[in-house]
């Protein structure tokens, strides 16, 4: 762990300060006999410090065993039934997953002190169901220095943003949570955020770990009922993506038949400036087959993907995978199994089991749809 962190450290020295300037000012966060007073001088404002939940808060406020995050939790939802609620929901691994942010956290009817706070909860209980877009959607809407855990605030929305393959900004809240939070975050908040960050400088766009992020990410929002218009974007991107490797694959291995004297002449060079990534016979790209010219990568997590490669001879042709991909959910199980078998022959093990998983997920009637 020690020495996570003193690699964390020095990252932090090498791109601190040329990517955020200036070092931050250090957080200020309550300690729990300051947030025991907050939330009852809170009960206070909203009427609900009669004896009954006033000896409650003494008993939530006794537990040290607790992070102050949980129990301000149960505090709130001690004067406020709307807190209660969105804190419950929130937290059910059986309520749907929500689509909107509620409305109180962008009220200004409601004081910032408990929108800030509430939504910090609430954000924390989306993220243990995987429900990052939302929490960080939360998390925006308030800063670091308006709960009562700041470092909380920090890790969260650092994990939001890691696992939506936001680096910049992910880079950022973890840096400020190792350092104008580092007296206050606990010690796994600040090895987790360093695994984070460690992880993010492998980070290579449009690399075979990139789509493997982005399929992982697909995943996740199938298996939280997430099936419509977006989660098919990044779909055809992953699989326009693809598209690209086994062109190129395809194209190095004429030039490599070229180089040693196998190929006839003129087979597998490009026309004009594309860089190699023409499909079979010499078109380029946008000329009809493979993925639309401009399409942009999604900004998602995933696990591997597949390594198109392999050892097969030519690898996986463009027109077969082009034609799975356009009949998958026209063919029989049977079938399925036939193609996909062998789609991902020649791969390594952890691509041609992430390429599996993935066409099993759009073959979900449930998930998929």
């Amino acid at each position: 762990m020690k020495r996570i962190l003193t690699l964390a450290t020095a990252l932090i020295l090498c791109v601190g300060s040329q990517a955020f300037g200036q070092g931050f000012s250090a957080l200020d966060p309550m300690s729990p006999a300051q947030a025991k007073a907050k939330m009852a001088g809170w009960l206070r404002e909203v009427n609900k410090a009669d004896a009954a939940n006033l000896q409650k808060l003494d008993a939530i406020w006794q537990d040290n065993t607790r992070s102050v995050l949980d129990r301000t939790a149960d505090s709130f939802a001690l004067g406020d039934p709307l807190a209660a609620q969105l804190i419950n929901e929130a937290r059910n691994p059986l309520a749907p997953a929500p689509i909107v942010l509620p409305e109180v956290f962008k009220s200004d009817k409601a004081p910032a002190f408990y929108r800030a706070n509430v939504g910090l909860v609430y954000a924390r209980s989306l993220i243990n169901r995987r429900v990052y877009e939302e929490a960080l959607a939360t998390l925006k809407l308030f800063n670091a220095d308006q709960v009562m855990d700041p470092s909380a605030y920090l890790f969260h929305r650092a994990i939001c943003e890691h696992a939506l393959q936001q680096k910049p900004e992910a880079t950022k809240s973890i840096m400020r949570l190792l350092d104008e939070g580092a007296a206050i975050s606990p010690e796994r908040y600040k090895t987790v955020a360093a695994l984070m960050l460690l992880d993010m400088t492998t980070w290579k766009d449009k690399s075979l770990d990139d789509i493997s992020r982005k399929m992982n990410n697909i995943e996740r929002r199938l298996d939280i009922a997430r099936g419509g218009p977006e989660t098919q974007r990044q779909q055809r991107e992953v699989l326009n993506r693809l598209d690209e490797i086994i062109k190129q694959l395809e194209n190095k291995k004429k030039q490599k038949k070229k180089g040693d004297g196998e190929g006839k002449p003129g087979e597998g060079e490009c026309e004009g400036e594309c860089d190699g990534d023409c499909p079979d016979g010499g078109e380029k790209p946008g000329s009809g087959k493979g993925p639309p010219k401009g399409t942009k990568p999604s900004q998602n997590p995933a696990t591997d993907s597949a390594n198109a490669g392999g050892n097969s001879d030519g690898g996986v042709e463009q027109a077969k995978f082009q034609k799975l991909v356009a009949d998958w959910g026209r063919l029989p199980p049977a079938e399925q199994r036939r193609a996909l078998q062998e789609l991902v022959q020649s791969m390594p093990p952890r691509h041609r089991e992430a390429i599996t998983n993935y066409f099993q997920r759009l073959n979900d009637p449930v998930k998929g749809k």
